[in-house]
């Protein structure tokens, strides 16, 4: 970042409404702030005006009249008026994106991060599809909740993160009996799926949770895998012993996310659905969301290991490979 090519290091986090980053020890001389009264602000959807009154010269994240922001840590659950400003924004190939919109945010703010990291981005990237030419991929909508989920919006604004539209879940082949409500938004935005990357593993509505360990646990059991005390987050939890391994991951029973179309479904099997503990316990690597979670299922971190996604905001649609370890893959190969 900047004119000093600052090296900045950033949580993706697919729900962020604005990057922000730890400016203490960024200096650079092409940064400039984003006023509040300009067409700018307007368009980036800045909130009011923002203000520096402390006894320092103006720099990046304390500049006046300035376009503000709340600049969200999730980690740590606050939300801080910030404001923004522009610098350039260079990749490791060397191509630059000036005017790239961020904003800053204090020591105290940034708990949680993962090691390394001094803020949360979110980046828009485009680029060819050469290198996913070798892999198999299916499609989905992506799908607007009407309500946002955002921790600051406006009443009527609708979300701007990533959902997709799971009609049902199958555990080897066989339908979950779950109410269709919980898939699908109510009146307030309340349910249907969202892809995340600041949960660790995929959490689940508990009427949802309940049915899908119990059917797991059976089918697993059908495949001679034997169940042992559960490890805390989870619940359904198996002695390593009695699971086989694969190139895939553990051989355990499969868990498909139904979508709309013929034959449409995003298969997570062994190596996304199991969560190794220790060397001779390993759980389901899901979790029970509560009785009230905001969004009914959302996909985890843990799940998107070695998966291939292309978020094409254009078509409004997802492209998807589920697990590349079962074609023989990567991500890394790509």
């Amino acid at each position: 970042m900047g004119s000093n090519r600052a090296s900045v290091n950033v949580v993706l986090n697919f729900a962020a409404q604005s990057t922000w980053f730890g400016c203490e020890n960024y200096t650079t001389s092409t940064y400039t702030p984003v006023h509040c009264q300009s067409r700018q602000c307007e368009i980036i959807r800045g909130e009011g005006c923002s203000g520096c009154n402390l006894p320092r010269p103006p720099r990046p994240g304390c500049t006046n009249d300035t376009c503000g922001t709340g600049a969200y840590n999730p980690f740590q659950g606050v939300l801080v008026s910030q404001g923004f400003g522009e610098d350039t924004l260079y990749s490791k190939d060397g191509k630059l994106v000036p005017g790239f919109i961020f904003s800053c945010m204090q020591r105290e703010y940034r708990e949680g991060l993962a090691s390394g990291a001094t803020g949360v981005g979110k980046l828009s990237v485009g680029g060819t599809r050469s290198s996913t030419s070798s892999i198999s991929l299916k499609a989905t909508p992506l799908i607007i909740n009407p309500n946002s989920t955002a921790p600051s919006y406006t009443v009527g604004d609708p979300s701007y993160e990533y959902f997709i539209d799971v009609k049902s879940i199958r555990v080897d082949g066989k339908a979950l009996f779950v109410k269709n409500s919980y898939f699908s938004f109510d009146k307030d935005g309340v349910g249907g799926t969202r892809i995340s990357l600041i949960n660790n593993f995929t959490a689940v509505h508990n009427s949802i949770y309940k049915p899908l360990a119990r059917a797991f646990t059976k089918a697993a059991s059908n495949m001679k895998i034997k169940s042992v005390a559960a490890v805390a987050p989870f619940r359904a939890c198996f002695s390593s012993s009695s699971i086989s391994r694969t190139p895939s991951g553990p051989s355990v029973p499969a868990i498909d996310l139904v979508l709309p179309g013929n034959d449409v479904y995003w298969r997570i099997s062994g190596a996304n659905s199991m969560a190794e503990i220790d060397r001779n316990t390993m759980c389901l690597a899901f979790v029970d969301g509560g009785s009230r979670p905001r969004t009914s299922i959302m996909i985890g971190a843990h799940q998107l290991e070695e998966n291939f996604l292309e978020f094409n905001l254009v078509s409004s649609q997802l492209r998807f490979s589920s697990s590349l370890l079962v074609q023989n893959k990567r991500c890394s190969d790509l």
